[in-house]
């Protein structure tokens, strides 16, 4: 398989402080796990571009957009949009790349340069609602990205899968009504965002897990929700949401996988890519804050996508 990784600098400069989990540093623990795994020259490494206005507009209100862009701090500054989520001088610049990592590696894809991609970018996106960011997101990357395949590259259903220990309810928000869009998840319930769960519809299969739920809940899910739905729903493209605090070691979440469950998640996805989506995935870095579990688990996941 041929699989680039995505980034840029600018992500690593968007900081909300010493005390704030979502830092620069985890971008840091990947590339240095990439390393000690031997594992990161055989991926392709592509700079992330700034995003074009247009893509950010389809997903997300001029508002919403207008609090990132015109609140921009001095350098050494800081503005806070709400308890979790604060800007700094180089934040506007690091949401841009982050959003133009996901639409560069659709087009890639959808292009036949590379068969999937990794998006290693921050801030991650799947808070953030059309009409604001919220928790740690600025822009909602996958959501952006999916809807420039389906707008702009033309496919006619995108799905995408979101294995973060929270609720992606910005990406849920964006997809609801549109049927052109599946989206399936699991996440850990009563948690952030404190979004009751909904039920089951064609286009949102949404699955509640309680706290300590593992790896054999989690692929319970995926068999018995997430497989039937993507098989009846036969994506052109998936997007992944690739949040790794299910991991048991992430002490922001309360849900215990592991590596491996992450590399079988990825597997599973892969053989419905394959099936119908002529193998197009796109994946984007979203939560994951214990270092050396986040850094691990890219890792498997990475490893799945290119089939090493």
């Amino acid at each position: 398989m041929t699989t680039a990784i995505y980034s840029h600098p600018d992500c690593a400069r968007h900081d909300m402080g010493d005390w704030h989990p979502e830092s620069p540093a985890r971008l840091q623990a990947i590339a240095d796990q990439l390393i000690s795994a031997h594992v990161n020259d055989l991926f392709q490494h592509r700079e992330a571009p700034l995003v074009a206005l247009s893509d950010l507009e389809r997903n997300h209100s001029r508002n919403a957009i207008a609090i990132v862009r015109d609140n921009v701090p001095a350098e050494g500054d800081t503005y806070p949009i709400d308890g979790d989520t604060t800007l700094n001088h180089y934040s506007w610049a690091a949401a841009q790349r982050a959003a133009g990592a996901a639409v560069a590696a659709t087009d890639a894809v959808i292009d036949g340069e590379i068969e999937n991609a990794f998006c290693a970018i921050r801030p991650p996106g799947h808070h953030a609602r059309p009409i604001e960011p919220m928790g740690f997101c600025l822009f909602n990357n996958v959501a952006i990205a999916a809807k420039h395949a389906l707008d702009v590259r033309g496919l006619a259903r995108v799905a995408v899968v979101d294995f973060d220990v929270h609720h992606g309810n910005g990406t849920e928000e964006a997809l609801r009504n549109e049927p052109r869009a599946l989206m399936v998840s699991f996440f850990q319930h009563p948690f952030y965002p404190y979004t009751e769960p909904e039920p089951i519809t064609p286009n949102l299969v949404n699955v509640p897990l309680p706290a300590r739920s593992g790896g054999e809940e989690v692929r319970k899910v995926v068999l018995e929700h997430w497989l039937p739905a993507l098989q009846a729903f036969r994506p052109e493209m998936i997007f992944i949401s690739a949040g790794f605090d299910a991991h048991r070691e992430d002490e922001i979440g309360g849900m215990g996988l592991v590596e491996e469950d992450y590399a079988w998640i990825t597997q599973q996805i892969m053989a419905v890519a394959r099936q119908h989506a002529q193998g197009r995935i796109v994946s984007c870095l979203e939560g994951g804050y214990n270092l050396s579990a986040l850094g691990r688990s890219v890792v498997a996941h990475l490893k799945a996508l290119a089939e090493i």
